[in-house]
């Protein structure tokens, strides 16, 4: 704060009350105060009242995820819960609804409360911006997606191998006519599994450039109603591979609207509870998201702890689960 004022000519008590936005300065000084503020990347810390001088453990770390109701999420969630739950460590967690600007204010928000360590699911093209803290030895781990312009610990799934592993068990049941439905290009893992999903087909010899693929599609409404443009045009496909868990239960929608569950083929990339109660039951790509979780915690605590090994990422493999709709032949 003392830097703050310094650069913008101003006293600390001026800065004070900009950044905590209380009444008395003039707009120009309050504009002063915030860009001196931004050049120097001042975070006002909420808790630094209550912290000993001699500790910066605040015993909470923070976890952004894309939503925090998504079952994948939620999982993760839980696991990084019941493994800091040992070391007394709290986790405060945020829905980054994959929006950039987003991520960015809500890093800023849980940096401002001095937590002990991030886990993050990254959206922005780039996370150089947490540079200066990570440089100050603030833990970071990534999940579900590698960061950009920033060396720091990740803990993913092997999304390229398992999308691929989805098309090779379609084809082996002896499909020529497949679909893709696919999230946001922007997200890493929808890039990821889009590239092995039709890098497989085009192994086997299919022409990839006449494959199916519809984008975009990042809840189960936009979802259902793909679906059912493909199956309704003049050469519909006679199996689908569906991106992530929000995608799948578009899909699986628009097949029971139209009376084709047990007529077109279908693996979905994630689990989710009462897959294997449907009929058919669902064939997924299962992520471990329990693992990831656990391994994110693991690595986090580490680092908290003052391990100062080079960085690194950790790939979680996937797991083929057949229960029907995957095993479905060609009509």
């Amino acid at each position: 704060m003392r830097h703050v004022a310094a650069l913008a000519g101003v006293g600390i008590k001026t800065v004070s009350r900009v950044m905590n936005d209380e009444p008395g300065v003039s707009e120009s000084t309050r504009l002063r105060v915030l860009e001196a503020s931004q050049q120097l990347n001042y975070q006002l810390d909420m808790a630094a009242g209550s912290l000993r001088r001699t500790g910066r453990q605040t015993l909470s770390i923070g976890l952004l995820l894309p939503s925090v109701s998504n079952p994948f999420s939620g999982e993760i969630h839980r696991a990084l819960e019941d493994s800091l739950a040992e070391r007394g460590i709290a986790v405060f967690a945020a829905s980054l609804d994959d929006d950039p600007q987003r991520e960015k204010a809500l890093v800023a928000a849980f940096l401002g409360r001095r937590v002990d360590g991030l886990v993050l699911t990254p959206i922005a093209k780039s996370q150089a911006y947490v540079i200066p803290e990570h440089s100050r030895d603030l833990p970071m781990v990534f999940i579900d997606r590698e960061p950009v312009g920033i060396d720091a610990d990740a803990v993913v799934t092997d999304n390229a191998v398992g999308a691929a592993t989805a098309a090779s068990h379609l084809l082996a049941h002896g499909h020529r006519k497949l679909a893709y439905l696919g999230d946001r290009t922007e997200i890493q893992t929808a890039r990821e599994r889009r590239q092995g999903f039709i890098e497989e087909l085009g192994r086997a010899g299919l022409a990839t450039s006449a494959v199916p693929v519809r984008e975009g599609l990042h809840d189960e409404e936009s979802a259902r109603l793909a679906a059912r443009e493909l199956l309704a045009s003049d050469d519909p496909p006679t199996a689908i591979f569906s991106s992530q868990n929000l995608v799948t239960f578009g899909v699986m929608r628009a097949l029971k609207e139209l009376g084709a569950s047990k007529r077109v083929a279908l693996v979905g990339f994630d689990d989710f509870t009462l897959a294997d109660m449907m009929e058919p039951g669902i064939t997924v790509i299962a992520q471990h998201p329990e693992r990831i979780g656990k391994l994110a915690a693991e690595r986090l605590v580490a680092r908290i702890d003052g391990d100062r090994i080079a960085p690194a990422t950790y790939i979680v493999p996937s797991e083929l689960i057949v229960r029907g709709s995957g095993e479905i032949p060609p009509s």
